[in-house]
């Protein structure tokens, strides 16, 4: 449970293992339910395109969201798979909106092991790929 009382519903965690361990999807959306009392998925998609992703990302309002996020290494080395949170918080979504998912956060990171980099997202420019991929890459080393 968080700061602000919000618990992470069982659904979320299985959805996350879903990604993770059996690659069922490409991102997962969270969201609070309509009570604020807990986080729930709001989509689970296996669309590869990062541009549909985004595409998700709501102009007014916060949210949470995994994405695995594949990438390229030069020299031909291959590709990457790593799994990155986002913390969605658009500066035109409600404060008080913001607030209860900023004190939200921490349940829903903590429960959900195996990811690798965490995106703080108040406009799409933070979470364009060349954005995320320069942090993912950075975090793993491999520039």
């Amino acid at each position: 449970m968080s700061r602000s009382g919000v618990a992470v519903a069982d659904e979320s965690l299985n959805a996350f293992n879903d990604l993770k361990l059996g690659k069922k999807y490409k991102f997962i959306l969270y969201a609070l339910n309509d009570s604020k009392t807990e986080i729930i998925v709001k989509e689970t998609s296996a669309e590869q395109d990062y541009d549909k992703f985004l595409e998700q990302l709501p102009e007014n309002d916060c949210l949470y969201a995994v994405y695995d996020f594949e990438y390229e290494l030069g020299n031909n080395e291959g590709k990457r798979s790593k799994i990155v949170f986002f913390t969605w918080s658009p500066d035109t979504a409600p404060v008080r909106s913001k607030m209860v998912y900023a004190s939200s956060k921490d349940a829903l990171r903590r429960a959900l092991n195996g990811v690798s980099s965490d995106i703080q997202g108040t406009d799409f420019s933070e979470v364009a790929y060349e954005s995320v991929l320069e942090k993912v890459s950075r975090a793993a080393g491999s520039h």
